[in-house]
């Protein structure tokens, strides 16, 4: 392995996140960055989103926009700033609302971000944003694969489990999706919700098991 990677940032692969309406560039993932997180997102038109709307209330990341190209506007909290190519944008409280959208063609920000005193660790969305263009294209062996691969890592994430259990039950493996699921809700109780209404376990819907894991059994099933 060499001592050092030199790439433009539209060398890295061009990922459509469709849950998210981002085009994200894994730069952490396809460098294997282990010390910080960097990852980046571009926009081929205005008013195309270069970042999610969300909080790091989860994670406890702070994190660094840098806009590196084109012109972007950023929502923080309850604020708006236009930032050009060359701007950074510090948002220190995790629990600070960010987004932002694209002003001109071809604008591209760079994430970066982690939380303070701690070693970095991958974020688990990695994965699920990885395998999500699969998901999309039906090809739900491969995003099962990624997502699984990400399991290995962080075996208890319960947003992960979920996300494999969701891949099994659309592969067609009913039996692994029920067990993944059960160990996601007993984990994380928002996963009970999220199944009750999630197509992704279409197939199951009906099935006892399916009912006693989302503790419906006794309500006598889906929408009663």
């Amino acid at each position: 392995m060499s001592a050092y990677d030199v790439r433009r940032l539209d060398e890295f692969e061009a990922v459509p996140i469709s849950s998210e309406g981002i085009t994200w560039r894994p730069v952490r993932r396809t460098l294997g960055i282990r010390a910080f997180g960097m990852n980046a997102y571009t926009a081929e038109e205005p008013g195309q989103r270069v970042v999610e709307d969300h909080t790091e209330s989860g994670l406890g990341h702070e994190e660094v926009y840098v806009v590196v190209a084109g012109r972007a506007r950023f929502t923080l909290g309850e604020d708006e700033v236009e930032a050009g190519a060359g701007t950074l944008v510090y948002v220190r409280d995790p629990g600070t609302r960010r987004g932002a959208v694209a002003l001109e063609a071809a604008t591209s920000v760079l994430a970066v971000g982690g939380k303070p005193g701690e070693a970095y660790e991958p974020s688990a969305w990695e994965w699920w944003f990885a395998a999500s263009p699969h998901r999309d294209g039906a090809d739900y062996a491969t995003a099962l694969a990624i997502v699984r691969e990400g399991l290995e890592q962080k075996p208890d994430h319960p947003a992960l489990l979920y996300n494999v259990a969701c891949y099994e039950a659309l592969a067609g493996q009913r039996e692994a999706a029920l067990v993944h699921l059960r160990r996601a809700i007993d984990l994380d109780p928002r996963c009970l919700e999220w199944a009750r209404d999630d197509d992704d376990f279409a197939s199951l819907r009906d099935e006892p098991e399916f009912l006693a894991v989302a503790g419906e059994a006794d309500a006598g099933g889906p929408g009663a």
